[in-house]
C-alpha cells in the first residue's frame, strides 16, 4: 500500500483462506476457512514497522495481525495463537522469556532444482570443504554479505548475541538475545526475511531448509524457554538457593507429554525429517538431559538466574510464531497439570518407545490428527485446517518420483 493510505489509516484486508494457503499456491476445501472465505482485517503492529534498510527504492515493512472484521484475533493466525498462549500466562502472573538459535546455509545460485546446492566461490577461488566450524576466517569470502546483513539488523533494531559458522558447508548460526516471546518471533522473522533479501543483492541464495545437503548436519532453530514472575522477574526454574523448582520439572514434564503430539508443528515440511531420522545433534527424541545435544530437551549449563530448557526438535524451516506457540504451552500444562518428568538421561542413551516421536510427516499429521490435546490448546479450526493444508503438501510431494527412485529402484521391478 501507499505511505500515505498506511498514514491515513487504511485498513488493508485479506480472504480467511490466504492463512491456509499451502507452501505450492492451493487451497484446502473452503470448509476450513468459512465457505464464504470472508476478509480478515491486516493491523498492523505499531511497534514493528521498518523502513527497509537493502532496498533501493523507499520501503517499509509492517508485521500485521490478522483479525476478524469484529475485532478479536483470527484462531488461523500463528501470530494471533502466539500472543493467546502468551496471555495465559500473564493470567497466572507469569511471563515466558525465549531466545532462538536459527542456522541457514548460504550457496551459490542453484536455478536447476535437479542439482545439489553448492558453497559460494571463495576469494581465493575455491568453494569451501566442510572443515570451518566455528573457524574466524571461513567466510572471508562472505564478507560483504555479512557486514550488509549487520549494518541491515542494526537499521531494524535487531540485537545479535553471536554469529558463528556451524558445522555444514557454509552453514552459519544467528543467537537473538532472549526476551518476550511474540518480540523474538517477530525478529526472527525479519532476520529470515533480511538474509534471503541481502544474499540475492550479492549473488547468493540463502536456505533455511532443515535439511539442504545430504551428508551434512542440518539446520534447526532451538528454542530457549525459562519463566520469569510478572513484576519481579525472577525465574521460577530456580529456588532462593538456587536449585530446580517443581515449576522446572512440570515445565519439561509438559513437553515431554505434547511433543510427540506436536511434532508436525515443529517439522512443517517432508524436509523436515530428513534433518530429523540422522539425530546427531538434531535429536527426534522427547529426552530430558543436563548438557547432553542427543536429547530433545537440553538443559544448557548455566547459572540458576539463567536456568532455562532448550527445545532442539524445531528445524530452520519451522513458522517461529507457531514453533514457539506450540513450546511454551506444552511447558504450561505441565505446570498447570503438574506432570512429572522421566529421570535425566547422560551419555550414550536408547530412547524408550513413550519418548519416540513421528519420523515422517505422514506419521506427525496423523498423530496431531488424533490428539485432543492440541485442539484443546489451538483450537479446533486452526489444528483441522493446519492439517488439511500440510496434507495438501504430502501428496503434493507423493506425486513425483525422486531420483533416487529412478536410480535405485528402476533396475530392480
Amino acid at each position: 500500500m501507499t505511505a500515505e493510505g498506511f498514514l491515513e489509516g487504511r485498513r488493508l484486508q485479506l480472504a480467511r483462506g490466504v492463512l491456509l494457503q499451502c507452501i505450492m499456491g492451493g487451497y484446502p476445501p473452503s470448509r476450513f476457512y468459512g465457505s464464504d472465505d470472508g476478509d480478515l482485517a491486516l493491523v498492523a503492529d505499531p511497534k514493528q514497522i521498518h523502513r527497509l534498510p537493502w532496498s533501493q527504492q523507499p520501503r517499509a515493512l509492517a508485521i500485521c495481525d490478522a483479525d476478524e472484521l469484529t475485532g478479536e484475533s483470527s484462531r488461523l493466525s500463528t501470530r494471533g495463537q502466539l500472543k493467546a498462549v502468551v496471555a495465559r500466562y500473564a493470567a497466572l502472573g507469569l511471563a515466558p522469556v525465549v531466545a532462538t538459535e536459527l542456522e541457514f546455509f548460504v550457496f551459490a545460485p542453484n536455478p536447476d532444482p535437479t542439482q545439489p546446492f553448492q558453497p559460494p566461490m571463495g576469494l581465493d577461488g575455491r568453494r569451501e570443504d566442510g572443515h570451518s566450524a566455528f573457524s574466524v576466517s571461513s567466510n572471508n569470502g562472505l564478507r560483504p554479505f555479512f557486514s550488509e546483513v549487520y549494518a541491515c539488523m542494526a537499521a531494524l533494531g535487531l540485537p545479535r548475541d553471536t554469529f558463528m559458522h556451524e558445522m555444514g558447508v557454509s552453514q552459519f548460526e544467528i543467537n537473538l538475545l532472549h526476551g518476550d516471546p511474540l518480540l523474538l518471533a517477530d525478529q526472527t522473522f525479519l532476520f529470515k526475511h533480511l538474509l534471503k533479501e541481502v544474499a540475492l543483492k550479492h549473488g547468493l541464495t540463502v536456505v533455511c531448509m532443515a535439511k539442504p545437503l545430504a551428508h551434512t548436519p542440518g539446520s534447526s532453530m532451538h528454542i530457549h524457554q525459562s519463566v520469569v514472575e510478572e513484576g519481579s522477574g525472577r525465574n521460577v526454574f530456580s529456588d532462593e538457593a538456587g536449585e530446580p523448582t517443581a515449576a522446572f520439572r512440570h515445565f519439561i514434564g509438559g513437553q515431554q507429554a505434547c511433543l510427540a503430539d506436536f511434532t508436525a508443528l515443529f517439522a512443517p515440511n517432508v524436509n523436515s525429517y530428513q534433518r530429523l531420522c540422522h539425530p546427531f545433534a538434531s535429536p527426534n527424541n522427547a529426552c530430558w538431559s543436563h548438557d547432553n545435544r542427543s536429547a530433545g530437551l537440553r538443559i544448557p549449563a548455566s547459572s540458576p538466574v539463567a536456568r532455562r530448557v532448550e527445545n532442539r526438535l524445531p528445524g530452520a524451516d519451522a513458522n517461529p510464531y507457531l514453533a514457539i506457540a506450540a513450546s511454551l504451552a506444552a511447558g504450561l500444562y505441565g505446570i498447570e497439570h503438574r506432570l512429572e518428568p522421566s529421570a535425566a538421561i547422560q551419555g550414550e542413551f536408547e530412547v524408550p518407545d513413550k519418548l519416540s516421536l513421528p519420523c515422517t510427516l505422514h506419521a506427525a499429521l496423523e498423530r496431531l490428527k488424533r490428539s485432543h490435546l492440541a485442539k484443546e490448546l489451538f483450537g479446533t479450526e486452526f489444528i483441522e485446517g493446519y492439517i488439511a493444508s500440510k496434507t495438501l503438501e504430502l501428496t503434493s510431494f507423493f506425486d513425483e518420483i525422486t531420483p533416487w527412485e529412478r536410480r535405485v529402484l528402476a533396475a530392480q521391478a
